[in-house]
């Protein structure tokens, strides 16, 4: 790869505004409330028989009506003026909505289908649509009727952007913002119909398609994805005519991940993916690698994550550059291991062809690009509550377990009883989504609904599993050494004496609990807590296969990553035999419970690759922490990088690392409004620190510091 030469910082000044306006506008931030338009849509379509129709009409209704805002420096169209309805107005839309039928389950975490609609237009694809043959079935001309109603509404809301621009230009008085405006007018008017034609064109499609999706068949986080695999041929066509700088180009790319900030709520996940291979298995690496990398130098906002896909061919001058921004302190890198994720997808049946593009369409989950109508997070498991459950139901068994492998055995039957319950439910909230759900616009850009002649929620797409996630593995594993060791090797304890050390939360036993947690633990390179940890790993692998999902068999996916969820669950969890107390955060991902490596990040990789991570393809992640002094120079960013690659060399998932003093972090605690765009990597995601739960902050404190 040939990295851009980057010769001017003319839009350095304008991306630190724009970063900082941001940052004022977050504080008084909420979505447009879309619910006046979509309740009188569905109000007014009432006598109609078919749903799809009425989500269609509904869909192209509430596009119609959706203005924007844009100020004097953005360079992309995107943020959406709020709807200026009244408190009665809004309370009776979202009263009526109420009234209908639930549609529940996981929505949007993906990337869209944007081919067609690059290569023909909105125009080029409702001819196409119209050209097709018509179906005999009712369902599939109700489906592609409402396809053309949802794709006539993003026409309607491009438009609408481009009003907003043309307002702007007509009050102007700047001649080179003039120009600047005159440009992103002349691409909304052609996207608004036609395909885009430039790189500017391409990227301001996106970001419009993929709110659009958002906001009209509510849809959660639809994510920018694989920008230099969509973008590059616009790039080095733009380029090649002298019509585009790399400078320019990747100040589009800042302002692109400007806005998605300005448009997404704190607390969420958004993901841009670089490199990784070709179905020919050829390295995917160009410029625009470099610049979505680059990008978070000026932007350091919490998104979006952007992931590189390393492999043994990846190029270095990337790898160095993502090295360099991470022990710079911008935690939004991630380090994927793409043999690790291809050979996962592979073993789901997914073709060479759609294997190598995939995608974490959020925090670390993996689903394939353009096709997915996959379920992510769905749902999480507590393996800790789940190990309490058990512990009192053996507490008050007349014939409690004898031994450790009997006790793991009813702890692996009750998990997997929770594992098939959890199945059922998804596959109830598929059914119902079947009814009572439709998202005509997300359908015409997923693979294969226009073909199929099916909604995304009425079996159209390509991939329709669920991936699951199983929380507090680390945590887990040292419990069961913990319990291994004092129930039934020294037996200092029994099953109800344990259970009261635990209900009681260690009060007046801190002599046990320090015994319990002098115990070996997952993440030194012990084999007894590691193999606990790859023994369980592999038990919730071999019973997700065993269970199928509807609506076409599709398979139940484990995963270990955790978003917020280890804090959560972790706070209303008692204490366990590990030695953490109640309410304390889980283990975040795949990696060691905070504070217990005693032995470096070498030990805690070499525990966390001692499993085959290529069955979590619902997500694994490992993070590190380091102080900002440990990077002062080549040499020590050069050992981070060894470390990185030797971890992802090892089969791992992904790694991110935070490069942050603890002191700083305390800081922030006590002054958070001197810290107030501190981002941090929590479980597979960026936040920003201080508006961190206190829980949350402590959670990110207590994780070793590798020094």
């Amino acid at each position: 790869m040939v990295s851009p030469e980057l010769t001017s910082s003319s839009h350095a000044e304008r991306i630190a505004e724009l970063r900082a306006r941001c940052l004022a506008r977050k504080r008084q931030w909420q979505f447009p409330d879309g619910n006046t338009a979509l309740a009188r849509s569905l109000q007014s379509s009432a006598d109609e028989a078919s749903w799809q129709l009425r989500r269609g009409q509904a869909c192209r209704d509430s596009l119609s009506v959706q203005y924007f805002e844009l100020d004097e420096l953005e360079l992309l169209v995107g943020r959406y003026a709020a709807h200026g309805d009244d408190d009665a107005t809004r309370t009776c839309a979202a009263n009526y909505l109420k009234q209908l039928p639930p549609a529940p389950g996981q929505t949007g975490h993906c990337e869209l289908d944007r081919e067609r609609i690059f290569t023909r237009g909105i125009d080029g694809m409702l001819a196409d649509i119209g050209a097709m043959n018509e179906p005999a079935d009712a369902d599939a001309r109700d489906f592609r009727a409402s396809a053309c109603l949802a794709l006539s509404g993003l026409s309607l809301l491009i438009e609408r952007a481009g009003d907003c621009v043309a307002a702007a230009l007509a009050r102007e008085r700047n001649a080179a913002r003039c120009s600047e405006l005159l440009a992103m007018l002349q691409s909304c008017r052609r996207i608004a119909h036609e395909p885009p034609a430039t790189f500017r064109d391409a990227i301001q499609l996106i970001s419009l398609l993929d709110k659009a999706v958002e906001y009209a068949d509510r849809v959660a986080l639809v994510v920018p994805g694989r920008l230099d695999r969509t973008l590059w041929p616009y790039y080095e066509r733009d380029v090649a005519a002298g019509i585009l700088t790399a400078d320019d180009a990747l100040a589009l790319i800042e302002c692109l991940y400007i806005l998605i900030n300005d448009t997404r709520a704190d607390g969420l996940a958004m993901s841009v993916m670089v490199a990784g291979r070709d179905d020919d298995g050829q390295p995917v690496a160009n410029a625009l690698s470099y610049l979505c990398v680059e990008a978070l130098r000026r932007t350091r906002l919490i998104y979006p994550t952007v992931g590189l896909c390393w492999h043994d061919d990846c190029a270095e001058e990337l790898v160095d550059l993502a090295v360099e921004l991470t022990s710079r302190g911008i935690p939004n890198l991630g380090f994927f291991g793409d043999e690790t994720i291809c050979s996962g997808l592979r073993e789901l049946g997914v073709p060479d062809s759609d294997t190598t593009n995939y995608i974490n369409s959020t925090c670390v989950e993996i689903t394939p690009v353009a096709a997915s109508n996959v379920w992510v997070a769905s749902p999480y498991f507590n393996c800790c509550g789940l190990l309490l459950e058990e512990i009192a139901a053996q507490a008050a068994s007349v014939a409690p377990a004898a031994d450790f492998a009997s006790f793991l055995d009813a702890y692996q039957r009750r998990l997997a009883a929770r594992i098939e319950a959890a199945v059922a439910q998804q596959n109830d909230w598929r059914e119902k989504r079947r009814l009572y759900g439709r998202k005509p616009l997300q359908s015409v850009f997923t693979r294969d609904c226009l073909a199929r002649g099916r909604d995304i929620d009425d079996d159209g797409a390509r991939y329709n599993w669920c991936e699951c996630s199983f929380v507090g593995l680390a945590n887990l594993a040292d419990s069961l050494q913990a319990l291994r060791e004092l129930l039934f090797t020294s037996r200092e304890l029994d099953f109800p004496a344990l259970q009261a050390v635990l209900q009681s939360n260690f009060v007046g036993q801190e002599a046990l609990r320090q015994r319990c947690l002098s115990l070996p633990k997952y993440g030194n390179a012990e084999a007894a807590p590691d193999t606990l940890f790859a023994d369980m790993v592999q038990f919730a692998g071999s019973e997700c296969r065993r269970h199928r999902l509807a609506p076409d068999d599709s398979p139940f996916v484990p995963g270990a990553f955790c978003w917020i969820m280890h804090e959560r669950l972790g706070r209303e969890t008692a204490a366990t035999p590990d030695g953490r107390l109640r309410g304390t955060p889980f283990a975040d991902g795949c990696g060691p419970a905070q504070g217990r490596e005693k032995h470096g990040p070498t030990a805690a990789i070499l525990s966390t690759t001692a499993w085959d991570h290529s069955t979590l393809i619902g997500g694994a992640a490992f993070n590190m922490k380091f102080p900002a002094a440990l990077f002062a120079n080549a040499d020590s960013r050069g050992k981070l990088r060894e470390l990185i690659k030797g971890f992802l060399i090892r089969g791992g998932f992904e790694t991110q690392v935070n490069v942050v003093d603890t002191k700083t972090l305390k800081q922030a605690q006590s002054h958070p409004d001197a810290y107030r765009d501190l981002v941090v990597r929590i479980g597979g995601y960026t936040d920003y620190f201080t508006r961190l739960s206190p829980e949350m902050q402590d959670e990110v404190i207590q994780r070793t510091e590798y020094v």
